[in-house]
């Protein structure tokens, strides 16, 4: 790879850092690692222990539990903090799977979910549950009229995410939520149940869990700019679920473990952060998204945006872009970024045992060889106009090199919605 770098232009001696993955993890905020401070030495009693430093530790975390369920316009025993937002999906899909299985064994969800979500959804197939997969239209939209047509007797459980990872796309949430409070109306019944996956969307959208209309709802610390290893599932009190962990009952007996005190400090105060910024973030890095987006339309041919417009923010998250760029390896391309210090993820191999493209991109039906040159950029905080423009200095001449080295040239205008043909150089 220097070899083969040597050869592209202008590669910078002293690089600079230009994040742009914030959509996989982002930097804790310093305001965060100040509040958690104090409990990593300070105040690092077991919050179940009766004498005063555990009840000030259990303090922190009641403080935290109401925080949160302020922001989420619910009550703090709704609140149930976890391991992260993977833990959080798998406790709401397996826990009401197993807890209401003998109302009924038929979940839905979607195609375009995490696989925190999906692979909980695949178990589950092999224990005798059935699934049914929504498929998205072509910029990832969920229909919600297509979740009530695929609603039954036996379904227990809906799952849709509120934004999604890779492409951006924020989905109707509250309307999909009213489709099935609908069909609870007109069969009589409580089921289906409604969780939805916010982990993308806690930054930037507001999470009102009563205008969600959502029975459970997953977020986590690592995308708001808070701790690692840390999240929370809102859990309705009128429905209960089978916990996951047994032991010393912890977290109203629904997730047993000595509690994280610093990470679930950390993650309420990551959310507060959030919420209180959101509105004023949303519009700089919308601006900020834009402006990359016009830069990289006119230097770069055969290019082409994945997922929900550009132009309102209610309908993609603000700081996302998800391209793809034709004739080229998104994961080559992402390497080469890399050597310029310029961070980003790619569609093209979402983990490192599989060479298949995202399963996101192909469920928007483009075709193999637009997913496998995808790009994702997540801008965040810290993401500067002058970040743009270094990135702008070196990925045209990039792919530009990697298209001279390239076997495949496809024909067709990537901008129509038709597989494209190609042929060898």
């Amino acid at each position: 790879m220097e070899h083969v770098l040597q050869t592209f232009p202008g590669k910078p001696k002293d690089k600079n850092l230009v994040y742009l993955d914030h959509a996989a993890t982002t930097y804790t905020d310093p305001r965060v690692v100040e509040a958690m401070l104090p409990y990593f030495e300070g105040i690092f009693a077991n919050p179940s222990g009766l004498y005063a430093i555990g009840r000030e530790a259990n303090g922190a975390i009641n403080d935290a539990r109401r925080t949160i369920a302020d922001i989420l316009h619910t009550l703090p025993d709704s609140i149930i903090f976890t391991g992260g937002g993977t833990e959080s999906d798998n406790m709401a899909i397996f826990g009401v799977a197993h807890k209401y299985a003998d109302k009924g064994k038929h979940i839905v969800t979607t195609k375009i979910e995490h696989h925190a979500v999906l692979h909980p959804c695949e178990q589950l197939e092999k224990e005798g549950f059935e699934v049914t997969y929504i498929e998205p239209d072509s910029q990832g939209f969920i229909s919600p009229k297509k979740i009530y047509q695929a609603l039954r007797e036996d379904t227990i459980l809906v799952s849709v995410m509120y934004a999604n990872n890779e492409v951006g796309t924020v989905e109707p949430i509250a309307d999909i939520g009213r489709e099935i409070i609908k069909w609870r109306k007109d069969h009589a019944t409580k089921f289906p149940l409604f969780h939805s996956d916010a982990c993308q969307a806690a930054g930037a959208l507001e999470l009102d869990v009563e205008k969600l209309h959502v029975d459970l709802m997953t977020i986590n610390g690592s995308k708001i700019y808070g701790p690692k290893g840390v999240g929370i599932l809102y859990k309705s009190r009128n429905i209960q679920i089978q916990p996951l962990i047994f032991g010393g009952g912890q977290e109203m007996r629904l997730r047993s473990g000595t509690e994280n005190v610093p990470g679930i400090v950390g993650l309420a105060k990551a959310l507060e952060l959030a919420q209180a910024d959101r509105q004023d973030e949303n519009m700089r890095l919308v601006d900020l998204r834009n402006y990359f987006w016009d830069k990289l339309q006119h230097a770069i041919p055969k290019i082409r945006l994945n997922g929900a417009d550009l132009g309102n923010e209610l309908v993609r998250l603000p700081n996302n872009l998800n391209i793809s760029i034709l004739d080229i390896e998104g994961e080559a391309l992402l390497l080469y970024l890399d050597e310029y210090g310029i961070v980003c993820s790619t569609g093209s191999a979402c983990t490192s045992d599989s060479l298949d493209p995202s399963h996101v991109l192909l469920a928007l039906g483009l075709p193999y060889e637009y997913a496998h040159g995808s790009l994702r950029f997540t801008l965040g905080k810290r993401t500067t106009k002058n970040d743009i423009d270094y990135v702008m200095s070196y990925l045209p001449g990039i792919v530009e090199k990697l298209r001279q080295i390239s076997p495949v040239n496809l024909e067709e205008d990537p901008n129509k919605n038709k597989h494209p043909k190609y042929h060898q150089r």
